[in-house]
């Protein structure tokens, strides 16, 4: 299961990359990096805060990572002037060896993900019924960017970006209205009979009524209706103090917990 959920959010990932075109790569400083089993996915131009654009996934999907290649992939983000980004390190190579090896390096360990999975059986939930989702038509990329870029913290600088996101291979995107107004936002991808879910996000002016669940239920049948048998998606792990809305609405939608993907970093400054 985690070979297949790590495997799709990394295409998902390259094909996010796949839709900027040649002025967007440069201005955002777009690139991407293979090193052994892992894809270094680099946003240079971007803020810290960016950190889901600048994450390398895919690490010990095919075999343990070798301390040369954990060097490598922190020498991409180094090089590449990115002061923050994740590694994902994948489940079944977590060791005590390989945190000391990445402490080595300057990493800490961040706020792990956890990542869920459903199938076909569960029950799909109705949905708020002020909420209307619709898929993103070639005049709502703008608005769909924004939401996206504000909740992910990933700065205005990428809403051109995120606004071709529905011309990426396999991408589909939706907003969420009331009333008429763009209350939220959500990405599907999908690859043959697996589909992930991501950039679930609400407006501020619209939180708490339902939105990021009628969006990610909304996702959910299309992914089903499209003959998708596998559904996957994450969202950051339990801790004290968060009231975990998000995980609280993937449950909602059908998906159970499968295992939380360990994240390491450079230390935050300041």
């Amino acid at each position: 299961m985690a070979d297949e959920a790590e495997t799709i959010e990394r295409q998902a990932e390259a094909a996010l990359h796949g839709a900027a075109d040649g002025e967007i790569r440069a201005a955002l400083g777009l690139d991407v990096v293979r090193v052994a089993d892992a894809t270094a996915f680099v946003a240079a131009a971007l803020p810290p805060s960016a950190i889901v654009a600048n994450r390398a996934i895919g690490l010990g999907l095919e075999a343990p990572p070798r301390t040369a290649d954990l060097d490598a992939l922190v020498q991409v983000y180094r090089n590449a002037g990115v002061e923050r980004f994740f590694l994902h390190v994948h489940p079944d190579v977590e060791s005590d060896a390989l945190t000391v090896r990445l402490d080595g390096l300057g990493l800490e360990r961040a706020r792990g993900w956890q990542k869920f999975s459903r199938g076909v059986d569960a029950p799909v939930p109705e949905a708020a019924a002020e909420v209307a989702v619709r898929e993103v038509g070639p005049d709502d990329g703008p608005a769909f960017a924004r939401i996206v870029t504000d909740a992910f913290d990933l700065g205005p600088r990428a809403i051109p970006w995120f606004a071709r996101l529905p011309s990426g291979a396999g991408w589909r995107a939706f907003l969420a209205e009331i009333d008429g107004a763009p209350a939220g936002a959500g990405a599907l991808y999908i690859e043959g009979e697996a589909a992930w879910t991501d950039f679930g996000a609400t407006a501020p002016a619209f939180r708490g009524r339902g939105v990021q669940g009628a969006c990610l239920t909304h996702r959910v049948r299309v992914a089903l209706e499209a003959g998708c048998r596998r559904l996957y998606t994450c969202t950051g792990e339990a801790v004290p103090g968060d009231p975990q809305h998000s995980f609280k609405n993937i449950l909602r939608a059908g998906f159970e917990p499968d295992y939380v993907r360990a994240n390491w970093a450079p230390p935050k400054r300041g």
